[in-house]
Formats: structure tokens, sequence, C-alpha cells
């Protein structure tokens, strides 16, 4: 009779792991989103220091009574530079959009800025990232939109761009201003 070694049978059982996690995910409801603990619960603390040169975001700002977009963003990032343009449509149509610098230098985020123009009404500087773990933020870009009385209504992984942009997040977005002119 053969001997069965453990490095014999770790392979096919890795496999079978690594397959049953694949169809678990494949096969859940709505595979499109991750899901957030933040949702429907009031928003973290947003950091406490400003991009020097800016003003910052206070937590007035996000329950003032109006719906908010936070942006965690940082210069070095390719999605978010994609995403930038969208980001300035978003504020020249009147919406109140919010950057958090996640993970920058503060020279190159501020000549960012200067040279792509400054959606937002205020910019948070989180230089560690350690304001974006309270927030759930893995990677820029991610971007919240924050209900009028500061609790988080949608969280948005990924560039706000193309069909992503116009199928998912607008959709949310503009649900949220439909519930706030309605309230």
């Amino acid at each position: 009779m053969a001997k069965v070694s453990a490095l014999m049978i770790a392979p096919p059982a890795i496999f079978a792991a690594f397959v049953a996690l694949a169809a678990v995910g494949m096969l859940r409801p709505d595979k499109d989103t991750l899901p957030s603990q933040f949702i429907g619960q009031p928003a973290p603390q947003v950091p406490a220091a400003a991009l020097p040169g800016y003003p910052g975001i206070s937590r007035d700002d996000l329950t003032s009574g109006e719906v908010s977009v936070i942006n965690y963003w940082a210069s070095w990032c390719p999605p978010c530079r994609a995403e930038h343009p969208a980001l300035l449509q978003l504020q020249d149509d009147g919406i109140r959009v919010f950057g958090v610098n996640f993970k920058d230098q503060e020279n190159q985020a501020r000549a960012y800025l200067e040279d792509e123009g400054n959606p937002f009404l205020g910019v948070g500087f989180d230089p560690k990232g350690r304001n974006s773990i309270d927030w759930g933020v893995t990677a820029p870009p991610e971007t919240f939109i924050i209900g009028g009385d500061g609790t988080v209504l949608y969280k948005f992984v990924g560039p706000l761009v193309g069909s992503d942009l116009e199928q998912r997040f607008m959709p949310e977005l503009n649900k949220a201003l439909k519930d706030h002119a309605s309230q």
C-alpha cells in the first residue's frame, strides 16, 4: 500500500478551498458592491488637520442639513487623477464636496490642487492614513455620500468615472438629494 504524505494532499485541498471561496463570492446576492459597516451610522471623525492653505473639514460641515460627498484622494494616485474632472463637475453642479488627502506629501497635494483645480469646500490632511482607518478606507479613491444629519448613506470604492459614475454613484447621490429635498 502506497503511503500518502501531507504534501500530496495539501495542493488539492488548497485548490478546493479556493474554489469554494470563489463560488461563495460569486453567488452572493449583490456582488457589485462592498458592504460597509458605516452605512446608516454617523460618519466617523474627519481629520483635525487641514491641508495647509486650504479650509479644513469640521463635524458641523457634515451635519449642516445638506447632503455632502467626502472623497479620499492622493496626488500620487492615477485613479484619483482620472476621477478629478467628475469631482469638479459635482462642485459645478452645486454638490458639497469635501476631500481628505490620504498618505501624501503636503507639497505634492497642494501642487496637484493648484494645477488641476480644487473641487473641495474643505480638505482634510491625513498624511499617515490614520483617519482613513476610522472610515474603512483601504486605498484611494474612495467616496462617501453623507446625509445632512451626518449619517453615512453610501460608500463607493474606486474612481468616479464612466459607467461606474453614471450607473452606480450618481443614482445613489440623486436618491440622497431627493430624500433630502422631501424632508
